[in-house]
């Protein structure tokens, strides 16, 4: 069975690199750069007018940057961000909530759940901040989630490949464990050899070459507050690179 590449974006620019790429799913967030929220209904549109393969698009759900301890108020939004986005096209949806003490937030998830029904939905990363991994993931076979991202509690996936090696044998069929986080060419064939996982994710991005807008001397004291932030965008030719590792494997 060919590996499956989840490909995580936040622009149209990224999307459509990402599929002419060879992507066999996107996860569809806006701002990665704070770990990615939810994204606008336009764009995920415009990807689905854009995406002649029909390649499933995944929509993030998290209204917020920082922790995945939700106030209701918070999870009213997200369900409605989960009910336009659905009508917008959506073919699943990525989420995770935490209680205070560390574990899964069951109640919450559950109300995501039945927001989302009957699309499927991805456990993201919250996941790497359980106290106990290999208790938490029953819970979340047991609320319906169809796959876990995860990096095995490390800052990257391939320093995780013991937990998440641990997590693919105890879980069997039952749900996806999907290593992510760190993802490269260089990799992520140790990452798949090391823990036959079936499917796997990243970005690959790489640093966009942004024209700056001409300035005259006389408002040289303006100044756009995020000049100075770097944009990157998904790299065609390193998805590409990565599908052909995939089909050799």
């Amino acid at each position: 069975m060919s590996k499956v590449l989840e490909v995580c974006v936040d622009s149209l620019e990224s999307a459509v690199a990402a599929l002419n790429g060879g992507a066999d799913r996107l996860e569809l967030c806006s701002s990665l750069i704070e770990g990615g929220l939810t994204p606008t209904p336009g764009i995920l549109i415009q990807i689905q007018n854009m995406n002649p393969r029909k390649v499933p698009v995944y929509c993030m759900l998290r209204c917020r940057p920082g922790n995945f301890i939700y106030k209701p108020e918070e999870i009213e939004a997200m369900k409605e961000d989960a009910r336009i986005l659905r009508k917008s096209g959506a073919n699943g949806f990525v989420f995770g909530a935490l209680a205070d003490n560390g574990d899964v937030d069951m109640k919450t998830c559950r109300e995501i759940v039945k927001a989302c029904y009957p699309l499927p939905i991805t456990f993201h990363r919250a996941f790497d901040f359980v106290r106990r991994p290999t208790i938490e993931v029953e819970v979340i076979i047991d609320l319906g989630f169809e796959r876990i991202l995860t990096s095995g509690k490390q800052k990257s996936a391939q320093m995780g490949v013991k937990l998440i090696k641990k997590l693919i044998d105890q879980v069997g069929n039952r749900i996806i464990i999907m290593p992510g986080c760190g993802v490269d060419k260089d990799n992520i064939k140790f990452i798949l050899e090391n823990t036959n996982a079936k499917e796997i994710h990243g970005s690959f991005k790489k640093l966009k070459d942004e024209p700056k807008p001409e300035v005259k001397d006389d408002e040289a004291d303006i100044s756009l507050s995020d000049e100075n932030i770097p944009i990157y965008v998904t790299d065609e030719e390193n998805v590409a690179e990565i599908i052909n590792i995939l089909k050799n494997l």
